[in-house]
């Protein structure tokens, strides 16, 4: 009995670091394929983020909104300024998805760096 228990530890010590970092690639995935539809949303999206604003990872050098890599919003203020408007931007919050906008708004932070 003690080996099984022993082994049976073993075992359940070996299993948590390999499931953690199976959620972590799962995790991994996920944020990236999050962004990858931010950046498609940010240059073709209807209007595309790209006509007005800049950013340089995206290719985008629009000059009616802010220069987003010199601003450096954050994924909240992004997703915020989405849903509410601001200024002449107006709100997309009925144009865009929640997943949409979370997407969108982690990909600006990213690519601006705004998340640092």
């Amino acid at each position: 009995m003690t080996f099984k228990t022993s082994s049976s530890r073993h075992l359940r010590a070996l299993a948590l670091p390999a499931l953690l970092l199976s959620c972590s690639l799962a995790a991994a995935a996920d944020n990236a394929a999050q962004l990858t539809l931010g950046k498609k949303l940010f240059t073709t999206s209807v209007p595309a983020c790209a006509v007005c604003h800049t950013l340089k990872d995206a290719g985008a050098e629009g000059a009616v909104g802010p220069v987003l890599d010199e601003l450096q919003p954050d994924a909240a203020r992004v997703a915020k300024v989405l849903r509410d408007g601001l200024g002449s931007m107006p709100s997309f919050k009925t144009s865009l998805s929640e997943e949409q906008i979370q997407a969108l708004s982690a990909y600006v932070a990213k690519a601006s760096r705004g998340g640092k």
